[in-house]
């Protein structure tokens, strides 16, 4: 994968970096769209393929890009294919970072030093690109407007922004509600897009700690209270509860 383009994990946290305050709106969701946005962008590349609700890896070959492809090979080592939901609500410690400090290698973003109450060390991100994070809210805003099916990788991330919360972010208030619907409906546009936004919410949900029976759970022995025991994460563990962190970034 030639860096020609920008990849639909960095747009995603672009479009949800406010260029004024240099915070992320919507930073724990954001967390799971950034590991949902790059399944996407791993299907676009045709390394991986949805396997009714779970991801299978169709090409183990590197995309050349490091953290797409650190994904990749973590999924090739499940071995089997991994539901979409346990992938998102497995724990993905860093992720958010890893992508701002990228975008500031690459120029678009510049860390700015401070303190919160005047104790803890944070961190935040300046656009210097706002250029760039004006055209791909500008093919949303087309998207929205005209209502022609937008492309792929458009429909896949406006089904990311939704899916994260970010509607209420870019279309604010009661005069983007009509905005904020319309962006909830280009999520039927691709199948991969809809898939992991339809997963990113059942994690925001719980759902991850529920997963659907099938009829190979119908002999499976009850747990408690009579219910069936849950099924087994293939190796993905829930997402752990997250305690106070000594350092805040780009929150």
């Amino acid at each position: 994968m030639g860096r020609s383009r920008r990849t639909i994990p960095e747009e995603l946290l672009l479009l949800a970096l406010d260029p004024a305050t240099g915070t992320t709106a919507q930073p724990q969701s954001l967390d799971l769209g950034l590991a949902g946005a790059q399944l996407v962008e791993l299907a676009m590349a045709g390394r991986i393929a949805p396997d009714g609700d779970r991801i299978a890896v169709v090409s183990p070959r590197p995309t050349g890009d490091p953290t797409l492809d650190c994904a990749l090979e973590l999924l090739r080592r499940r071995g089997a294919p991994v539901r979409a939901v346990h992938w998102i609500g497995g724990p993905r410690l860093g992720l958010r970072q890893t992508y701002l400090s990228h975008l500031e290698r690459c120029g678009m973003v510049h860390a700015v030093a401070g303190q919160m109450c005047g104790v803890l060390p944070t961190t935040r991100y300046q656009a210097t690109e706002t250029a760039i994070s004006r055209e791909i809210k500008a093919r949303l805003d087309t998207a929205i407007r005209t209502g022609v099916p937008p492309d792929p990788r458009t429909a896949a991330l406006a089904a990311l922004a939704h899916a994260v919360g970010l509607g209420k972010h870019l279309y604010p208030g009661n005069e983007g509600r009509s905005s904020r619907s319309r962006l909830r409906d280009l999520i039927r546009h691709d199948p991969m897009g809809g898939l992991v936004a339809h997963a990113v919410m059942d994690v925001q949900n719980g759902a991850v700690a529920q997963p659907r029976r099938n009829p190979a759970q119908a002999g499976r022995p009850a747990g408690p209270g009579g219910r069936s025991a849950p099924e087994p994460a293939r190796g993905v563990p829930a997402q752990p509860h997250r305690g106070s962190m000594a350092r805040v970034v780009a929150h």
